[in-house]
């Protein structure tokens, strides 16, 4: 197994502790300074520190990670991945294990993710429904998978310059190559994303945002067309039409702030789509459509940084 993680302290402790059964880990740190690294280490695991004169990506770490597995199973057939905020699920190795086995042509597969907390945020309830993808072969999967290391290596891992979004980007290139990925009805790992400001809530769009433009700049082109649907979504609802709206004023005054109804009307149209009681279903659609304004400044963040040619750094909602 391979657990990345910085600075989640008693997170890290349960996701390490649950995958006791794995018959190898390693725990990569991203510049922790809450004593993970200390007390992985006490504990007997195997610690990858990376340099903090680099750019920190999970994709980096993740790579990173399986290197030293490598080295220290030479003969190592599958590899299970987790996020340092998450724990694995009692009998998930072995559900994930028999699938792989079974299924030849399979590269990945997952089971349920599920919020440790989907009760104390709307927020944490966002992030449950999210996890809760169709069952059966999957375009894509997230941080917390089950991979084949013959699969992983041929496509050359994930791309470490993907600050966001860096695992579908690679099931993109693991599809390509003739693999498979899947979704097993199984439990697999429990997640702590601890959002509960709606700050954090924000912060957490505005990357899926740059991660939608990454998708789209690396595989937008037919037939995948990565991200283009959702890119051009937060550029229209998030970017244009608040500049048109602006532009109506500048031309027409006063009258020109009609454009703006067209955000009430949305509001309206997404309400009876959303789950839940009345007032839950206002608040998701309300943060939908919020939403677009920050997967728009997303959109432009990746614009400047292609722009001007700047670093990529990391959009952390912790």
């Amino acid at each position: 197994m391979v657990a990345i993680g910085r600075n989640e302290g008693e997170r890290l402790k349960r996701c390490l502790s649950s995958a006791r059964q794995a018959g190898a880990i390693v725990y990569v740190d991203s510049g922790s300074n809450d004593g993970s690294v200390a007390w992985a280490r006490s504990q007997g695991i195997e610690v990858v520190e990376l340099d903090m004169r680099e750019g920190f990506t999970a994709a980096r770490a993740r790579n990173a990670g399986f290197r030293r597995l490598r080295e220290l199973c030479p003969q190592l057939q599958l590899v299970q991945f987790v996020d340092g905020d998450c724990e694995l699920a009692a009998g998930w190795l072995a559900a994930g294990i028999g699938f792989l086995q079974r299924e030849a042509h399979a590269a990945a597969v997952f089971g349920r993710r599920r919020e440790r907390h989907p009760e104390r945020s709307i927020y944490n309830r966002i992030c449950d429904a999210e996890w809760d993808t169709p069952l059966g072969e999957a375009r894509a999967c997230g941080g917390d998978v089950m991979m084949r290391s013959q699969a992983l290596e041929a496509v050359g891992g994930y791309r470490d310059d993907f600050i966001a979004g860096e695992e579908p980007e690679l099931c993109v290139r693991l599809r390509a190559a003739g693999w498979t990925i899947w979704r097993i009805e199984a439990e697999m790992t429990r997640h702590d994303a601890a959002m509960t400001r709606f700050g954090q809530w924000w912060r957490r769009n505005v990357r899926s945002g740059y991660a939608f433009a990454l998708g789209r700049a690396a595989h937008g082109a037919p037939p995948e067309r990565m991200w283009v649907w959702e890119s051009r979504r937060a550029w229209l609802w998030g970017i244009w039409l608040p500049l048109a709206c602006a532009a109506g004023v500048i031309a027409f005054g006063a009258p020109g702030l009609a454009l703006l109804v067209i955000y009430p009307l949305q509001l309206a149209r997404r309400i009876p789509r959303q789950h839940g009681a009345l007032r839950e279903r206002i608040g998701l659609a309300a943060l939908e459509l919020l939403g677009r304004f920050a997967e728009g400044t997303g959109q432009l963040r990746f614009a400047a940084d292609h722009l001007f040619r700047g670093r990529s750094q990391i959009i952390e909602y912790k």
